[in-house]
């Protein structure tokens, strides 16, 4: 399957979920679950699979899973999610 991969700055343990715009580079997301167990990771996937409206398998954490700064496969149709992506002020790699 295609996809488009996104580098992504997380910040966990935020007042809500959704993108916030950009930080160095990446697409910023904040996340309201905390980064304890796997949590933020798990809310991570179910934010991005609802967003792109894919299921949360086709959604893969391929970088930084312990990190903030992460590299992500959306799988998908390209030209949709590059769409979808660019809505929210991000771009794909």
């Amino acid at each position: 399957m295609t996809g488009i991969k996104i580098n992504l700055h997380v910040q966990p343990g935020a007042a809500g979920t959704g993108f916030a715009g950009t930080f160095a580079g990446r697409l910023k997301v904040r996340l309201a679950s905390r980064a304890v167990d796997g949590k933020a990771n798990r809310a991570l996937i179910e934010f991005l699979a609802s967003y792109f409206a894919v299921p949360k398998s086709s959604i893969r954490i391929i970088a930084g899973a312990a990190s903030r700064d992460k590299t992500v496969l959306v799988e998908g149709h390209p030209p949709v999610l590059k769409e979808k992506l660019e809505a929210a002020g991000g771009k794909a790699e």
